[in-house]
């Protein structure tokens, strides 16, 4: 019997890892708004499988987007066109998968309309994929930032681009999979697209 509640930071199109926390521990999950911003995480970056092994996929910031920025408060920066990037990344590695057209109009969206806050991005990207899992999830904010929360389980530095989270997962069929294999952990997407509806019962 899972008797606490955890704290997760608020991630761009998150990995599987994330969602399997989010079930683990629903209703009583708290995201994470008020630390600073942290960079080089999944805070504003996806790794999605393509031909040639992961790609990730990253939200460039507006510089100044330091160490000591809220999360909440930092903006996206749009000096270059990375949504037409990303959404061609995503057309390329999943046009093939079971499910891309399925949901492609609904992600669309998100690679054309200009949002001024990251964490504004992310949020309204959680609650659609929140949707399309079929997770009942009242999304509830922290309201100040606390180094530690004794009575959570904190995984606000549990999960980085930059090392392997151990966590079990069984093998899904992946697009590329032929060529590098079944690679754990990706973003969401791969998984969404790959099982659709049944999403939730892998989950």
């Amino acid at each position: 019997m899972i008797e606490k509640g955890a704290v997760l930071p608020l991630f761009y199109l998150p990995p599987v890892a994330y969602f399997s926390k989010l079930i683990t521990y629903k209703p009583d999950i708290l995201i994470e708004s008020q630390e600073h911003f942290p960079k080089q995480t999944y805070r504003n970056r996806a790794n999605i499988c393509s031909p040639d092994g992961i790609l990730s996929l990253t939200v460039p910031v507006v510089k100044g987007s330091k160490v000591h920025t809220k999360v909440k408060d930092v903006k996206i920066s749009y000096d270059f066109n990375w949504q037409r990037l990303h959404w061609m990344s995503l057309e390329t590695c999943y046009r093939r998968s079971a499910y891309f057209e399925y949901y492609e109009d609904d992600f669309a969206p998100f690679y054309q309309k200009q949002f001024t806050y990251l964490f504004d991005y992310n949020q309204q990207l959680l609650q659609l994929l929140l949707k399309f899992i079929k997770i009942q999830l009242p999304l509830q904010y922290t309201e100040t930032y606390e180094a530690q929360y004794p009575e959570l389980n904190d995984y606000r530095d549990a999960m980085s681009p930059k090392k392997e989270y151990e966590f079990e997962q069984k093998p899904y069929f992946q697009v590329f999979e032929e060529r590098n294999g079944f690679m754990k952990n990706l973003s969401i997407v791969d998984l969404l697209f790959s099982q659709g509806p049944q999403t939730i019962n892998y989950l």
